[in-house]
């Protein structure tokens, strides 16, 4: 009887009458709260519906080809004008409805119905995406693509940025992702951790994961002496060379796969905002996020959870004000620019992934792997046990459901694999605990005449949107929507967040001017630098050359260790009460690496083996009892080096594909996600 039941409301006839009432409502609801707008009967509101409908399959093609490119930028503005205009032109249309006339009534009714729409659809637990909106996608992948039936089953990876396997288990506990937890409960999937290597951040992980090497990344951000430059991992000018590096062709999406909103591609042909191939025209640049907009319900949608979330973002952080929630980062971190960052991560990105691998699943692509940034962006600035983030891996939850159902309207068969890059550690930044940031009290231990430059902010978020702007102006093929493009991506620029008593280098003889030592940041990892050695500095030349440095790191109540390179002893660790001699895991002391997992020493080992291993690599302290360190950057959730649940990702797995053994460093992912995708091609698995 029950299935009997389950299968009746899940016909498409039976919810597309469902979704048809809710929009009657919405529009009569919508009718009796607006003065302007005038409306004689039920019965006219449903031919009113049925003419919109109409309107938006006959025009909406015709004017979104013109119009659409520009809602990418307007976050759907220009798509709800064209919403608006649709309901304008059916109240000239329509006996008995009328608008008085006024274009601008009728872009509000429009707008407010798809707000009661959302609200009607959430209250009776209504999955658009399984209707109209999904089945528009496998039309449209059907008639560009005509994919082939096959059984040969594919995977998707579906990464959830910066989720540490601890505070996933809690989410799931608390009822947040009931969609994994029923996975989970039915044995359909396993859940299982690994462990990131010394870098816990997302290039060194994605490179790790996409490309089997991660070699030669120490961090986030660090300088290269070779080159004399600071290196940062998410630029798009450099991030082509090091995927260049890393890759052997033979990437985890080598095989017709597809990269959505990634660091590194993986060597996917089919990429979108992949930031390490924004400027490759060997790969097919999709135009989905213009197909996305040219839905009229997604482009009114997305734009009011934008907002939504804007309002949620400024609500939250006065309410932790109020209540004194510490840790807090203050209006200068969670102000400006950061709430429409936030939104775009949040919203726009989570979509636009969605969509696009719906899109994917119905072209019958044998993999794909996308990166949902929004939990890492907001436990960043809130904290990694935020109510906001755990909010988001909801939404996620939700859309990872909706993905699981669309794979019975696929032509092969997939598998829906979870997992993360890295978690993240919480607590007090440094600068908050000390007073001083980690640039600062390196520039205390050395002398008046030595100068420490540095760069204490990582700015991921601003990053990720800076990648789906330039891939808007690499591939947008409108001359007037590059320059908007390019606009709005100089704001984002200008918004990024520079200490104050950073200057910018001065130029000499074409070559730019370096401090006499850098201290970069990258989470609760410190590399530190000296400019005038062009190769790494051993211990006992930086004791001779700045006496005071290395103990005064080590003896540092917020610093857990310091790893230097000695002469005689080869890679030592140092901690304020032992020192750990890597070459023969001698000890002196108290092990400085207790705290910091397992293989702490073999991670340490391999990071002192790359060439651009900076002199002194710090680390933060790590608390277990609190279970919290602190960032050398502003963030009150963090992830860069070891301590905590930044080390503890995880992979939510089919259960007919096994993991053996421990994980250890993002390689391992790699090697095991290639061995499954080999299999399935194979017929080793199914």
């Amino acid at each position: 009887m029950n299935k009997s039941k389950t299968t009746f409301w899940k016909r498409p006839w039976v919810r597309f009458l469902i979704i048809f009432t809710v929009q009657v409502a919405a529009f009569l609801i919508m009718a009796l709260l607006m003065d302007n707008v005038q409306l004689d009967s039920a019965l006219t509101a449903v031919v009113v519906v049925i003419v919109i409908g109409v309107l938006n399959a006959v025009l909406w093609p015709i004017l979104s080809y013109i119009l659409v490119p520009f809602a990418v930028l307007t976050l759907g503005l220009v798509s709800l004008l064209l919403n608006g205009l649709m309901v304008w032109l059916a109240a000239l249309i329509v006996p008995g409805f009328s608008v008085n006339d006024n274009f601008w009534t009728a872009f509000w009714l429009s707008l407010g119905m798809t707000a009661v729409n959302m609200i009607l659809s959430s209250l009776l637990t209504i999955d658009d995406d399984t209707s109209w909106n999904r089945n528009q996608i496998k039309r449209r992948m059907k008639r560009m693509h005509k994919p082939e039936e096959t059984d040969v089953p594919g995977i998707f990876f579906l990464e959830i940025d910066g989720l540490g396997k601890p505070i996933l288990e809690k989410a799931i506990k608390e009822g947040y992702m009931p969609n994994i937890a029923s996975w989970l409960e039915s044995g359909s999937h396993v859940l299982t951790g690994w462990q990131t290597d010394t870098s816990s951040q997302t290039s060194a992980s994605q490179a790790g994961i996409l490309h089997g090497n991660n070699s030669e990344i120490p961090a986030f951000r660090w300088y290269d002496k070779a080159s004399r430059q600071i290196i940062a991992s998410s630029d798009t000018k450099i991030l082509p060379e090091i995927e260049k590096e890393h890759s052997d062709g033979n990437g985890l999406l080598a095989n017709d796969g597809a990269s959505r909103g990634n660091l590194l591609s993986g060597d996917a042909k089919y990429v979108m905002t992949t930031a390490s191939t924004i400027t490759d025209p060997k790969k097919f640049h999709t135009s989905d996020f213009q197909a996305f907009f040219a839905n009229p319900y997604n482009a009114a949608r997305t734009l009011l959870q934008f907002i939504g979330d804007i309002i949620e973002e400024k609500r939250e952080y006065r309410w932790a004000r109020k209540n004194n929630i510490q840790p807090i980062l203050d209006k200068h971190h969670r102000g400006g620019i950061y709430p429409l960052i936030r939104a775009t991560m949040v919203v726009l990105m989570m979509n636009l992934n969605i969509y696009t691998l719906l899109g994917d699943l119905f072209s019958g692509k044998l993999s794909a792997y996308a990166t949902f940034v929004g939990y890492d962006e907001i436990a960043h600035h809130s904290g990694i046990l935020d109510p906001g983030a755990f909010k988001v891996l909801h939404k996620l939850d939700k859309n990872f459901g909706r993905l699981a159902s669309a794979i019975a309207d696929a032509p092969r068969p997939y598998h829906l694999v979870v997992l993360s890059d890295h978690g993240q550690t919480g607590g007090a930044t440094f600068l908050q605990r000390y007073g001083k940031s980690l640039q600062d009290f390196v520039q205390e231990l050395m002398s008046e005449e030595t100068a420490v430059g540095g760069e204490m902010t990582t700015d991921e978020g601003n990053n990720n949107l800076t990648v789906l702007l330039s891939d808007i102006m690499q591939n947008e093929k409108s001359g007037i929507t590059k320059s908007a493009a390019k606009q709005v991506h100089k704001q984002v620029v200008k918004s990024k967040r520079i200490p104050t008593d950073e200057k910018p280098p001065e130029k000499k003889d074409g070559e730019a001017e370096h401090p006499d030592v850098y201290a970069l940041a990258s989470g609760n990892l410190g590399l530190i630098s000296f400019t005038k050695w062009p190769e790494r500095m051993t211990l006992e030349e930086i004791n001779e050359a700045f006496p005071a440095v290395i103990s005064g790191l080590a003896q540092h109540e917020g610093i857990g260790f310091v790893m230097v390179r000695s002469e005689q002893n080869g890679p030592v660790v140092i901690g304020a009460n032992g020192i750990y001699y890597l070459d023969d895991d001698r000890i002196e002391g108290e092990n400085p690496l207790a705290l910091f997992g397992p293989h702490a020493a073999d991670h340490l080992r391999r990071t002192d083996s790359f060439r651009n291993c900076p002199d002194i690599l710090v680390n933060s302290f790590y608390d277990p009892e609190k279970d919290e360190g602190c960032a050398f950057e502003e963030l009150i959730g963090f992830h860069g080096g070891l301590g905590g649940t930044q080390t503890q990702p995880f992979i939510l797995h089919p259960a007919e594909l096994p993991v053996d053994g421990e994980l250890v460093g993002a390689a391992s992912v790699y090697h095991l996600a290639k061995g499954w995708l080999n299999a399935l091609q194979n017929g080793a698995a199914s």
